[in-house]
């Protein structure tokens, strides 16, 4: 819901890309960016009328997760549950 309502607007971004990055106590973490093009080898995922450009490089630490928008008093924020995920570092933010 939150991304079709970022997506949607005629002023902003139209496509969000998830990637991975080296960094963190547990080796990776996510990182989410607008994107205006898709590269030639990242995947375009749609569902619910948006669509989601997954970098090729991170294609097979993401696959079978799912993205939410989580918010409560404190925060807002997107979040990730991976299977792929063997280890987590005890702040959440990275993992391996």
């Amino acid at each position: 819901m939150r991304l079709r309502e970022i997506t949607q607007d005629p002023a902003g971004p139209k496509l969000l890309k998830i990637s991975t990055k080296k960094k963190g106590c547990s080796g990776q973490v996510y990182t989410l960016e607008y994107v205006s093009t898709v590269s030639k080898f990242d995947e375009t995922v749609e569902q619910d009328g948006v669509k989601v450009v997954i970098d090729s490089k991170a294609l097979f630490s993401l696959i079978g997760s799912e993205m939410d928008y989580v918010q409560d008093k404190l925060s807002a924020q997107f979040v990730f549950n991976n299977p792929n995920v063997k280890e987590m570092c005890g702040c959440g933010q990275s993992f391996m």
